[in-house]
């Protein structure tokens, strides 16, 4: 088995075990020994790996999207983990998601010109702008889903 497969068989294996055996069947509607053929690395089921719908399901219900991280590293993807909320029913909508976006962005304004007002950015001050950029782009990303929600 090539380093790849082997790579998420180990993050599959991880997933499942996250979630739980039992309640990754009753997510998944497989059986133990097809979720463990999913991430076994014998050489008879080097070959079989987990569906992405089930992938999903699994890393709904997971502390941490296992599979999903381990697939951004292999391209070397970066991904920021929000565990403000997992894929829950995100509230308001894209009139919210604009204020919030306003709100957000003359924050990071705010501590922008508050940081650069004696022409250096200190280590404190780069560590702020940062936590602001990162709300930021939490707002954008909300936005994001509440847009495509909007065209399916």
């Amino acid at each position: 088995m090539n380093a790849m497969g082997s790579y998420l068989k180990k993050h599959s294996e991880a997933l499942v075990k996250d979630v739980g055996i039992e309640a990754a069947c009753a997510l998944t509607g497989k059986s133990k020994a097809t979720l463990g053929r999913y991430y076994s690395q014998h050489p008879e089921h080097e070959d079989r790996f987990m569906p992405i719908d089930a992938v999903a399901l699994l890393e709904e219900a997971s502390s941490y999207p296992h599979v999903t991280a381990a697939l951004a590293e292999l391209k070397r993807i970066t991904l920021s983990y929000d565990d403000r909320r997992k894929n829950d029913t995100r509230e308001g909508g894209v009139n919210s998601d604009v204020v919030a976006l306003s709100q957000r962005f003359a924050m990071l304004m705010a501590e922008y010109s508050q940081s650069i007002e004696d022409g250096i950015i200190t280590v404190n001050e780069a560590k702020r702008l940062l936590k602001e950029t990162v709300a930021l782009q939490h707002v954008l990303i909300d936005m994001k889903l509440h847009l495509e929600e909007e065209t399916t």
